[in-house]
């Protein structure tokens, strides 16, 4: 048989091919509407009906010379100046042409996939003026529609939250997921998580970093009649279930006033990074000089810690003289960086404490030949070894290893200095 003919043969016996017919997705199915719409209209919610459903909207508007505690919201173009004036480039500036939005969210839990999102707020610039939009979900059956109002898939934008980008954000997502069949894709944003900034600003100032607290130590402003936060899934629940929306405003005017500190608590943070002047505690600052230190400002960092040490007595300024002598030093400012170690001893933490007499020794040992002085300082090092419990056990060893070990050096250096003197 013909290679032809074997060819034809195997065509017949694999038959014809079944045409597979394209599985078209299902059209989408447009939720009711709730029964409770008119109740939750009169307690003054929009109703608004997209491709998807239905959810409901508020708005309210605020001129730039609206106070929130001690600030006013036109502060924050001040900020957007200042930074567009300096030579930082720091991760929570904004430049004025990005599109901002400040961001928050209440959910109906902290986590899983059975957690909704039932109100998402947003604060934006419009017109010369502020406009809070807050999207409420109707149920969760329309939460396509609640998500798509949003307009997260339109453009991007810079958000700015408090603990958003670890949670608010990272829950749109989740859900955006949970509806991505029917929802345009989600648009990626760059993100400023204010509490992140809060926590360099005010370590070791605030007890918590809680905002209702912030807004009371740090923005001029006390809530009054606010509902705890952990009662507003609870009350939206209810709200559905009874149709009755009036204790659900609240909620609503809880997360308005988080979305106000945030343009005011941006404002106040950008003034303590770029201003010169003192505004705020010696530890304050100092938690700034570190921060530029991190972000290797070498020179603002060293600046602004001078600015603290030239502000306030040695007894407060204790961690800024331990930051500033790393930066003398790394300069070769040998004995202000030993002046500055020897002034942070008077407060510093026992750990700092370590540190700070284990560069005196150095120091004294390597740079002034003062080996005299630098074992009084390996002494006082072991002395700290000894007396506190800030080590691990293992840790502890290790270190007095390594300190008995500069001492037998340093004592040699000392007898051999000795024995020189003696000979001539």
């Amino acid at each position: 048989m013909s290679y032809e003919n074997k060819i034809l043969q195997m065509k017949k016996l694999l038959g014809k091919k079944k045409e597979v017919k394209e599985e078209t997705k299902p059209k989408y199915q447009k939720p009711s509407q709730p029964i409770y719409v008119k109740n939750w209209e009169d307690a003054g919610l929009t109703l608004i009906e997209n491709d998807f459903g239905v959810l409901f909207k508020r708005e309210v508007r605020y001129p730039l010379d609206y106070k929130h505690g001690k600030v006013y919201l036109s502060s924050f173009f001040h900020a957007l100046d200042m930074w567009h004036n300096s030579n930082i480039d720091h991760p929570f500036s904004i430049d004025s042409n990005e599109r901002v939005i400040f961001f928050d969210t209440e959910t109906t839990g902290l986590k899983g996939v059975g957690t909704y999102i039932f109100l998402i707020g947003l604060l934006e610039i419009c017109d010369e003026e502020f406009v809070l939009t807050q999207y409420v979900l109707a149920d969760p059956s329309n939460e396509a529609a609640f998500l798509f109002e949003s307009k997260f898939w339109q453009q991007q934008a810079t958000i700015v939250t408090y603990n958003g980008k670890s949670f608010d954000w990272p829950q749109i997502e989740t859900r955006w997921t949970m509806n991505q069949n029917v929802l345009p894709k989600l648009k990626q944003m760059r993100q400023i998580d204010l509490l992140h900034s809060t926590k360099r600003l005010w370590k070791n100032n605030l007890e918590r970093m809680k905002l209702t607290l912030v807004e009371e130590e740090k923005l001029g402003f006390k809530r009054i009649g606010d509902i705890p936060g952990h009662l507003a899934p609870i009350i939206y629940l209810d709200a559905v279930k009874s149709g009755n929306a009036q204790a659900l405003m609240k909620v609503l005017y809880h997360n308005e006033w988080d979305l106000l500190s945030l343009v005011t608590l941006y404002s106040i943070s950008t003034n303590l990074l770029l201003e010169d002047e003192i505004q705020d505690s010696a530890i304050t600052h100092t938690n700034i000089g570190k921060w530029y230190g991190d972000l290797k400002y070498e020179e603002k960092a060293q600046n602004v810690l001078y600015n603290v040490t030239d502000n306030f007595n040695d007894h407060e300024a204790g961690n800024a003289y331990f930051l500033l002598a790393f930066q003398q030093k790394r300069k070769s400012f040998y004995k202000e960086a030993a002046i500055s170690f020897e002034k942070s001893l008077l407060t510093i933490e026992p750990r700092q404490k370590l540190i700070a007499l284990e560069q005196l020794a150095m120091l004294h040992e390597h740079q002034f030949k003062d080996f005299k002085s630098a074992i009084e300082y390996t002494q006082k090092g072991l002395a700290l070894l000894e007396n506190h419990y800030f080590l691990k056990e293992q840790q502890k060893v290790k270190a007095k290893e390594k300190w008995y070990k500069r001492y037998n050096r340093i004592e040699n250096k000392l007898s051999t200095l000795l024995d020189v003197n003696v000979d001539h």
